[in-house]
């Protein structure tokens, strides 16, 4: 999600349909036509940016002011346990400061509308070392550019965790869900529509919507955990991403929301991402194609069609 260090204070929410199919998988070969799934099965970070995926390094919001935004952050590594084959981890660091910040971000070619996105990942409550109680950002979401301020047609689709609080909420941990019409950074003007379900997600979690030009919704383990309408549903193709951020505190942006000028470091770990075009899968479903496609020895598949876009990783 975008917004300006100032604006990130304020905020306190965060084409035809879809066909709905009830499918039958199996093990032996998936229909591949408009799916998109990634196991994160490599050696290397240097083979996951091979593969179709960027890292942010532009600087810019959200998050703490004239923070960097690196690959540094981003690696590769064998499947813990409760995940299999591999999995991708962003590692996000912060001392309350710009200086001392590196937001990270993972992001998939602009092509994906209508359809299911589903991911599998692990949230983290407390930092891997360091002061816990950072406003820090967890999420997996689509965006498009924003051409001007209130474009009519910029999309966006948001799920993020927070486990310390933010949005101008308290500090309880919750989920956040976002649909985006439009915004505007000054000043900050937003339309969208949001859902906020307070809660401990910490460790694995498989998060799905279900895009149509008629609505949005959202699930997490099978659970329906936000609606959005029409008036705020996607327009127009979005990349898909990952990223993980800290919300500034103080009107500069530049002072944290803790007490400390100690390096702390976050972490959120990925075990598969899925998309599949013009279709709206259910949880279970998601899983029996994922489970199909890993015994099939399929561990990349990118048949979504390029939709002749410039690659976009968010500012």
């Amino acid at each position: 999600m975008r917004y300006s260090s100032f604006a990130v204070l304020l905020l306190l929410g965060g084409c035809g349909p879809a066909t709905v199919t009830n499918s039958n998988q199996t093990a032996a070969m998936p229909d591949q036509t408009g799916l998109m799934f990634d196991d994160f099965n490599y050696t290397s970070a240097e083979a996951l940016f091979a593969n179709g995926w960027t890292a942010r390094t532009e600087t810019g919001h959200p998050g703490i002011a004239a923070a960097t935004w690196s690959a540094e952050g981003i690696s590769v590594h064998p499947a813990p346990e409760q995940a299999q084959f591999g999995i991708a981890r962003m590692s996000s660091v912060t001392d309350g400061s710009g200086a001392g910040t590196r937001h990270t971000q993972i992001c998939h070619a602009r092509k994906y509308l209508y359809g299911t996105y589903a991911a599998r990942v692990f949230f983290r409550n407390e930092p891997t070392y360091g002061a816990d109680g950072d406003e820090v950002i967890q999420t997996f979401y689509a965006i498009s550019p924003l051409a001007a301020p209130l474009d009519p047609d910029y999309s966006e689709v948001d799920f993020e965790y927070l486990p310390n609080g933010g949005w101008g909420e308290n500090s309880d941990s919750a989920m956040w869900t976002t649909t985006w019409e439009t915004f505007q950074l000054e000043p900050w003007t937003k339309v969208n529509e949001f859902s906020r379900v307070p809660g401990d997600y910490a460790g694995w979690h498989t998060l799905v919507m279900n895009v149509t030009s008629e609505s949005v919704r959202y699930y997490v383990d099978g659970s329906e955990i936000g609606e959005h309408s029409a008036a705020v549903a996607p327009e127009v193709p979005m990349s898909m991403n990952f990223n993980l951020w800290f919300m500034p505190k103080g009107a500069d942006g530049s002072v944290g929301p803790i007490d400390s000028a100690e390096p702390r470091q976050y972490q959120q770990d990925i075990d598969w991402v899925l998309h599949v075009e013009d279709q709206l899968l259910n949880t279970a479903e998601v899983e029996a194609k994922v489970a199909a496609l890993r015994a099939g020895g399929q561990h990349a598949v990118d048949e979504v069609a390029d939709k002749g876009l410039a690659a976009y990783c968010g500012l």
